[in-house]
């Protein structure tokens, strides 16, 4: 089983971190506002997937998923972009 470590881009521009083993579904929760989705997420209008990373063990997305979160927003945007580059 694969595990993700993603962002998020909220309709006000702002980025949540999140992880799952469900890429698809997650996403799904987030965007209808599901019960299930983050609270912080269902204040926006819209959000958009805008970075994954998939990882063999939760462990290691849960450790990833917190040194993300610990980033300012100009090296997650950085990140976003080297990214995008390959």
């Amino acid at each position: 089983m694969s595990y993700f470590v993603y962002i998020l881009r909220t309709s006000s521009n702002t980025l949540y971190i999140g992880q799952t083993n469900n890429l698809e579904k997650r996403i799904k929760e987030h965007k209808n506002k599901s019960t299930k989705s983050a609270k912080y997420v269902r204040y926006f209008d819209s959000v958009d997937l805008v970075y994954s990373e998939t990882y063999t063990t939760r462990k290691e997305a849960m450790q990833r998923e917190s040194q993300l979160k610990k980033l300012t927003k100009a090296k997650k945007e950085a990140l976003m972009a080297r990214k995008g580059e390959h």
